[in-house]
């Protein structure tokens, strides 16, 4: 008997970002409050901008990130940083935004994908792809390794890993959870572990997480999600 042709990571992704939305998240603008902060992500001048708004104390702070660039206001001032803070507020802002917007982030250029086969888990059967990126565009974080796992019928990603190498470094898996569609676009909340044994290595983690050898470290939730037009 004939045998299925493998697919590429390629057309995973493709398909698993038609089946979230598609072109709406180009199309749209996307808020969202996570941990008592507004996010805030658009579409200005053919460019993608991505903003993080909070109050402390009596300030209100307002940070703005695009493809070229990082500003912070404070009371609607523009506040000038050292390129190490800029960096850190801005890597914080576009971690949010990515995780809230997948799989959309997944077809970026500096994105490399591997297709590692299929595996199961809970007894669903998932395409397995690695995630890794080009150091020229891949912001500070080129280094890290992520895994996704697809599901073969939905196409959606219902789990993903990935190690990091700042703050001392570690692993972590997420399971997705309260799937909702907003105008359209596929948005989840979700259960955020991290392994008891240090040493797992990150393609394995969905292996640990069958095996009750991970631990929830905290939960991922979005609040307030409203998708409007650009």
């Amino acid at each position: 008997s004939e045998s299925k042709p493998e697919p590429s990571a390629q057309d995973i992704v493709d398909l698993s970002i038609e089946a979230s939305g598609g072109a709406g998240h180009l199309e749209n603008q996307i808020a969202f409050d996570f941990r008592n902060r507004n996010y805030k992500g658009y579409k200005s001048e053919n460019q993608r901008v991505m903003e993080r708004f909070q109050v402390l104390d009596s300030l209100q702070i307002l940070d703005r990130k695009t493809n070229q660039l990082f500003e912070r206001f404070v009371n609607d001032s523009l506040i000038v940083l050292p390129d190490s803070v800029a960096n850190r507020y801005a890597n914080s802002v576009n971690s949010v935004h990515y995780f809230a917007r997948l799989p959309f982030g997944l077809n970026d250029a500096a994105v490399k994908k591997t297709f590692l086969g299929v595996e199961d888990i809970k007894g669903t059967e998932y395409h397995k792809v690695k995630v890794k990126f080009e150091e020229a565009n891949g912001g500070d974080d080129f280094e890290d390794t992520y895994i996704y796992w697809f599901n073969t019928e939905t196409h959606l990603p219902d789990y993903l890993a990935y190690d990091f190498h700042v703050n001392g470094g570690g692993q972590r898996f997420r399971e997705a959870y309260n799937e909702r569609y907003v105008e359209g676009i596929r948005f989840v909340d979700y259960n955020n572990f991290k392994p008891k044994q240090r040493e797992t290595k990150v393609e394995d983690l969905a292996k640990a997480f069958e095996k009750n050898e991970l631990e929830l470290l905290s939960k991922i939730v979005l609040e307030n999600v409203q998708v409007s037009p650009n």
